[in-house]
């Protein structure tokens, strides 16, 4: 891929373009008032374009451009703020200072309402199996822009990585983390939504597996959360209580590590 600007972009954004595709290591081109369309066939490459506020990326594969977005985080966090509950953070339990594992990131949705709930002192990282999901999540949370400042820093503050996530939880040491979270219906849902359809073409569905969620309770010292369909066989087949949710579609599962005693 390549990576330019906005046809009418400032000398900042264009600095800031070149910075970014050094640091990448991907070839900035000038747009020089081309079309997306014409720097894609010159190139014979997909195009990432720098915006002030959120990072595009034309793929010649695809129809349109794909683009990082919180999705539903900034309304679960504003209903965190008045004084609601969340079932994911119900059901990971997560307080101000602990850390959170999010094996499956996506558009990190869940990570940023995490780390808005952890805060300055906690911490939240996610792994990502897809290359350019991840690039673009990792691109989008370092600009996207809200009113909020407590938004924009839970988005700051997400650590992004790209990598296998059993491969990644094998390196880790034991009880490293205060919750592991899995949500393989975000994968699922790239394959089957309109709504998100163009990410169907970089999706990596990974299995969930015995060996997976033993190498995940052996990381986490509090919980390991699951997040799965209604109708699901993950939640008995790998031993996860599961909060019934009646009006949801989706259901958190939890177990809890044999060394971790609750209070």
């Amino acid at each position: 891929m390549i990576i330019t600007t906005g046809g009418k972009a400032r000398s900042a954004l264009i600095q800031r373009a070149k910075e970014l595709g050094e640091l990448l290591g991907i070839k900035y081109v000038e747009r020089r008032d081309r079309s997306i369309e014409n720097l894609m066939a010159e190139e014979s490459k997909g195009v990432i374009v720098v915006q002030k506020e959120r990072i595009l990326y034309y793929d010649p594969e695809i129809e349109g451009p794909v683009f990082f977005h919180p999705n539903s985080a900034i309304f679960r966090i504003k209903r965190l703020k008045r004084g609601e509950e969340d079932p994911f953070i119900r059901n990971a339990g997560l307080e101000k200072g602990m850390t959170l594992l999010d094996c499956t990131l996506g558009w990190a949705s869940d990570s940023i309402v995490a780390q808005y709930v952890v805060g300055n002192q906690g911490r939240v990282v996610g792994i990502e199996g897809s290359p350019t999901i991840a690039l673009l999540t990792k691109l989008g949370l370092e600009v996207y822009q809200d009113k909020d400042p407590e938004i924009e820093a839970a988005m700051r503050n997400v650590e992004v990585h790209e990598g296998d996530h059993f491969e990644f939880l094998k390196g880790l040491e034991d009880n490293s983390f205060d919750v592991v979270y899995f949500d393989p219906m975000f994968e699922e849902k790239i394959l089957n939504s309109d709504g998100i359809k163009p990410l169907k073409h970089y999706a990596l569905y990974r299995s969930i597996t015995d060996s997976l969620i033993e190498e995940a309770k052996r990381v986490a010292e509090r919980r390991v959360v699951l997040k799965d369909h209604w109708k699901s066989d993950r939640f008995t087949q790998f031993g996860f209580d599961v909060e019934i949710r009646k009006t949801s579609k989706f259901h958190f599962g939890v177990t809890v590590p044999g060394t971790f005693q609750e209070h």
